[in-house]
């Protein structure tokens, strides 16, 4: 069995609809992107919107990912770093009651928070308290973590720590694994380009990235970043919302249509499309049937608000899956 492991912000997720656009603006948070805030800026944000909805998960892109993973059947595990909170337990708690195997590092910093506001289009916007999550060090990484895996899967809201990641490529690659990477958000992109273009080309075997995060890698529109990025990588995709999403390995190209559904919060589309690509990957499905498989993911989450699949839909998507 093909056995993967996360790296990724240890955060546990807040999700609030908002009823405007207008409220982003009040709180100086521009639309689709993912801002990092002091704790206190979290808190006052959750004062205002104390009156909306409040879904409260564990989360974190890659966390996401591999707990779409788990679910699938893989054989997972992830590493993070936490608080000593109720928060930290939470996240741990969710990680075992999903098989996952933690390798979390405790941290005497409060575990860290990530709101996703969701306006009416179904866009998310984040606002993001990394706590324990930003003190995640490249000593923190043993080789034998990663022993016995078969691919590091990372969010690209890592990268912004250049030692950790660059030294989780190094352990990755000498353990044989191979390694890949979500981008996860245009403007981390366009503050760590010189890095990315610099580890990206070196270290990354399968990369993903929605059409903003392609443009503002590669300056393109999505399909010369397809082919941009498919020539730095073996296995290069490209989402492109509403219009299904890309996949080049090569000379080969497929385009996946996404699954049609009644979009209420797209918040974790692209981790858990990750999650049914690298499991069809790991079945040793077609490029185009893991895409298919990573679009039936992706359709189903963006259903429901915040980032996980409900548990009684699993059976559903896996059934589904075999069929490919």
């Amino acid at each position: 069995m093909t056995k993967i492991i996360g790296l990724g912000n240890a955060l546990v997720d807040i999700t609030i609809p908002l009823p405007d656009d207008g409220w982003l603006k009040d709180f100086k948070l521009p639309k689709g992107s993912m801002q990092h805030v002091e704790r206190s800026i979290i808190d006052k944000l959750l004062e205002k919107t104390a009156a909306f909805n409040q879904q409260i998960t564990s989360g974190g892109s890659a966390a996401n990912t591999i707990h779409g993973l788990a679910h699938l059947g893989n054989s997972t595990a992830f590493i993070g770093k936490t608080g000593k909170d109720r928060l930290g337990t939470i996240f741990h708690n969710d990680l075992i009651n999903s098989s996952i195997n933690p390798h979390l590092i405790i941290s005497e910093t409060e575990t860290g928070t990530a709101i996703a506001f969701v306006t009416p289009d179904s866009e998310r916007t984040f606002a993001v308290f990394l706590g324990a999550a930003l003190e995640l060090e490249p000593s923190d990484l043993k080789q034998e973590i990663f022993t016995g895996y078969d691919y590091l899967h990372i969010e690209g809201y890592m990268v912004q720590n250049h030692k950790l990641i660059e030294n989780a490529f190094i352990l990755a690659k000498n353990s044989g694994l191979k390694i890949s990477l979500d981008l996860a958000s245009y403007n981390v992109v366009e503050e760590n380009l010189d890095f990315l273009n610099n580890m990206i080309g070196k270290y990354v075997d399968v990369i993903f990235a929605n059409e903003e995060e392609a443009q503002a890698f590669t300056g393109l529109s999505p399909e010369p970043a397809l082919a941009h990025l498919a020539g730095i990588c073996e296995i290069a995709v490209v989402k492109t919302g509403a219009r299904g999403s890309m996949i080049r390995s090569g000379n080969e190209t497929h385009h996946i249509d996404i699954i049609p559904v009644n979009v209420v919060d797209t918040t974790g589309a692209g981790d858990l499309y990750a999650a049914g690509f690298l499991h069809g990957l790991a079945q040793g499905l077609s490029l185009d049937k893991s895409g298919k498989a990573g679009a039936l993911l992706s359709g189903n989450v963006i259903q429901y608000f915040g980032a996980k699949v409900p548990a009684e839909s699993w059976t559903n998507i896996k059934n589904e899956i075999k069929k490919l």
